[in-house]
């Protein structure tokens, strides 16, 4: 597809930087009309190559339309055009500007939305390659990729085009804060806008101690593209992720490059945009985030487009951020689900920044408190250098982890195992809120949300469409003193059952369909009896209350999420991953229903599991300062990791059964979803080679929408080696634009390294 054919006069510079000419520069032209529809036509490059805004497979390609010569002047590369397309007004983008076209009859371009040229060469470049690699359309990633138009700032940006000096747009109104009152109150720039001190020089960083860490700040202040994966140790105080960060977005900075750091939700966003704005001048930096709304997203997309600021921080779509010059790619925690478009064709961050990475010979680095596989398979392979915190660093640094499934904590509390609050976790607790807050985090939200069969542990289902069943809450907190929980009377003890027996007459509802279930009995074993397999954050708060009476309780969870807690004495409980951060560190950390974590039906399982500790970990105060983090769970190898705080070695085994087993990250993947018929017609088409393990079809459990047709769906997976993967994610995205234009059959879903797949 042609991406870098651009009209003569215009300028478009080699970074993708759209330049303001392009708003002012008018030719001289000799009008010719079009034979066919008698509309005069511009005289030089009269043809324009547009890429229509549509979801079909098979319009995923560039079309020819005639440019009148009215449009001559704004119809630049770039810029949003409206086109007639089958009888229809569509969208889309003019790509490039063309001589000629091979059809020989062409409809004149419809109008030009606006002048402002959105769409660089760059980001198109970059679309048509994760478009590519994930058997999508180019326009589904342009969706993500530039954000919705609003009319004033672009006509604010047209109308500032004929004067000397363009004004960009305020970098602090688009974070939702004054950027500049932020630098000012931390000190973070000289009153001449110039760096305080010189990354190349300064002895003094958020990474000492880490192996690599120097070396890599100084290879990329002296222009360098070095390839890194951090493993960081803490998540607050001077040494924290978020410092580290941006010490290696300042370092790009000082060399004159632009930087564009990732990081999946909004709580990170804002720790590095404190962290940023205490090191770079006023107005260096903008926020991509839709959270922020569409004016203020957009105005920021436009300050980096105009190239008045360097560096971009955000979500998913700031991986898109048109800078010009990038230097450095940053994405935080990749192993966070929140990385991965919501919508086809379902790119990750990490993949988007790993491609744009290469393609502009710029430096990334892949931060967390842990290794996913994925980033362990670019150290393997050699295309990325670890940054790993020297083990005496680890030792000194990080909170002193017990496991409740240990020898000797058995022998002192055979009960442990059974208990969702062992003696030993309600004692550390008990001593650590002297000291500061303590910590709680739990699996789920809600307040009892998983039931099963009290005798065989059968999990409880629905029989109309074998959904799990779910206590409601009211009744959950009208229950006699049968209830499991941390006693009723705040038993001195410490323990604190994870279950008790429900009454099997206890009115039951489906958590998928709602039905009703008034007599629940079990069809493995026949007990009407049940108990609860997971309890909610919202029971575990009740349960903490009663059984530490006169002490504070915050829970944070669902749409309630607490981003920061005082460092008083406090029971904040929380989430996997709504865990607030304690400006100077919690006393301690109970990780609670990690079997629970362990248990889920995902390849992935363990590798999340060990994440979502070593996050809540990392905000925990060292061991000299009386840290400690207890854990609940049965022992396991991730347990162990956790222990040892070896987020590498488990990185490293997990690779190394991956590839024993050749599953994902070893190979690569693609989920084929759809009628069973359409599916193995797909599947016929292909003629994959021997290399490619192709499994299924299988039924894939559905959650019945009400009123919806029950329509069975399958599933086939289909594994392929990273050398094929050209030819085989080809081979898939042609066939789903044949089938689309013949209309044979329904349409099958193609997934490529889907996280939840497995």
């Amino acid at each position: 597809m042609a991406t870098t054919d651009v009209r003569k006069g215009g300028q478009v510079d080699n970074g993708g930087a759209v330049q303001l000419s392009l708003l002012q520069g008018f030719v001289a032209k000799e009008r010719k009309a079009d034979p066919h529809s008698g509309v005069v036509l511009a005289s030089r490059l009269p043809v324009a190559k547009v890429l229509v805004e549509s979801s079909l497979p098979h319009l995923d390609r560039l079309f020819d339309y005639s440019v009148p010569a009215e449009l001559d002047d704004v119809a630049q590369p770039g810029v949003r055009v409206k086109v007639r397309f089958a009888g229809q007004e569509l969208p889309g983008y003019l790509t490039a500007r063309m001589e000629s076209s091979d059809t020989p009859r062409l409809t004149p371009l419809g109008k030009v939305v606006s002048p402002v040229p959105v769409l660089t060469p760059d980001v198109l470049a970059l679309a048509e390659a994760v478009a590519a690699r994930y058997a999508g359309s180019v326009s589904d990633v342009l969706r993500v990729a530039i954000p919705p138009r609003v009319a004033k700032l672009d006509k604010a940006l047209t109308a500032a085009a004929g004067s000397t000096a363009v004004p960009p747009v305020d970098a602090g109104a688009t974070s939702g804060r004054s950027t500049a009152d932020a630098g000012a109150s931390s000190g973070g720039s000289t009153d001449d806008g110039t760096l305080p001190v010189d990354p190349t020089t300064s002895t003094a960083t958020s990474l000492q101690g880490y192996r690599n860490g120097k070396a890599f700040l100084s290879h990329l202040a002296e222009g360098g593209s070095p390839r890194a994966v951090l493993t960081t140790l803490h998540g607050y105080g001077p040494a924290s992720w978020h410092a580290q960060v941006a010490e290696a977005i300042v370092s790009c900075y000082a060399s004159g490059r632009s930087a564009v750091a990732v990081v999946p939700d909004q709580r990170d966003l804002e720790l590095l945009e404190r962290a940023v704005a205490a090191l770079l001048p006023p107005g260096s930096f903008v926020r991509l985030t839709a959270e922020d709304g569409p004016t203020p997203r957009y105005g920021a997309f436009l300050s980096v487009l105009q190239g008045a600021v360097r560096v971009v921080l955000g979500t998913r779509s700031a991986a898109f951020a048109p800078v010009q010059n990038p230097g450095l790619f940053i994405c935080w925690d990749d192993g966070d689900d929140l990385h991965v478009e919501r919508r086809a064709p379902y790119q990750h961050s990490r993949d988007v920044l790993l491609l744009r990475a290469e393609a502009s010979n710029a430096a990334l680095l892949l931060a967390g408190h842990t290794r996913s596989t994925e980033a362990q398979r670019l150290l393997a392979t050699g295309w990325a250098q670890p940054i790993v915190p020297e083990r005496t660093l680890t030792r000194v640094s990080t909170p002193r982890v017990v496991s409740t499934a240990d020898s000797f904590e058995q022998e002192r509390d055979p009960l442990a195992g059974l208990a969702r609050l062992p003696q030993r976790a309600w004692q550390t607790a008990k001593d650590a809120l002297a000291a500061g807050p303590v910590l709680v985090q739990v699996a789920r939200s809600g307040y009892a949300p998983s039931l099963a069969c009290q005798r065989c542990r059968e999990l409880a289902r629905c029989t109309h469409c074998q959904g799990p069943l779910m206590e409601p809450a009211r009744a959950s907190r009208a229950a006699g003193p049968a209830d499991a929980g941390a006693g009723r009377s705040g038993r001195a003890d410490g323990h604190a059952h994870d279950a008790g027996s429900v009454a099997g007459s206890l009115l039951l509802q489906c958590r998928w369909c709602g039905t009703a279930e008034p007599a629940y009995v079990c069809p493995v074993c026949g007990s009407r009896e049940l108990r609860r397999l997971v309890v909610g954050v919202a029971r575990t708060a009740e349960e903490l209350g009663r059984a530490f009476p006169g002490v504070p309780v915050i829970s944070s969870a669902g749409d309630h999420v607490k981003p920061e807690v005082p460092d008083g004495s406090a029971l904040v409980v929380a989430t996997v991953g709504a865990e607030p951060l304690a400006p100077a560190g919690y006393a301690a950390a109970l990780l609670l229903d990690g079997n629970a974590l362990l248990r889920r039906e995902s390849l992935r399982a363990s590798e999340d599991t060990l994440r979502r500790w070593l996050n809540a970990a990392a905000l925990v105060r060292p061991a000299r300062e009386g840290g400690i983090v207890v854990v609940t769970a049965d022992e396991s190898s991730v347990v162990g990791a956790l222990v040892r705080w070896d987020p590498a070695g488990f990185a490293e085994r997990e690779l190394a059964l991956r590839q024993e087993l050749g599953l994902p990250p070893a190979v690569r993947i693609a989920s084929l979803t759809g009628g069973q018929q359409d599916v193995n017609n797909l599947v016929a088409q292909l003629s994959l080679p021997p290399e490619v393990r192709v499994v299924g079809p299988a039924p894939v459990p559905a959650i019945p929408a009400p009123g919806a047709p029950d329509v069975p769906e399958y599933r086939t997976l289909v594994f392929f080696p990273y050398a094929l993967a050209p030819a085989v994610t080809g081979k898939l995205r042609a066939l789903k634009a044949s089938n689309a234009a013949k209309r044979s059959g329904s349409a099958v879903q193609v997934r490529c390294d889907g996280l939840d797949v497995l």
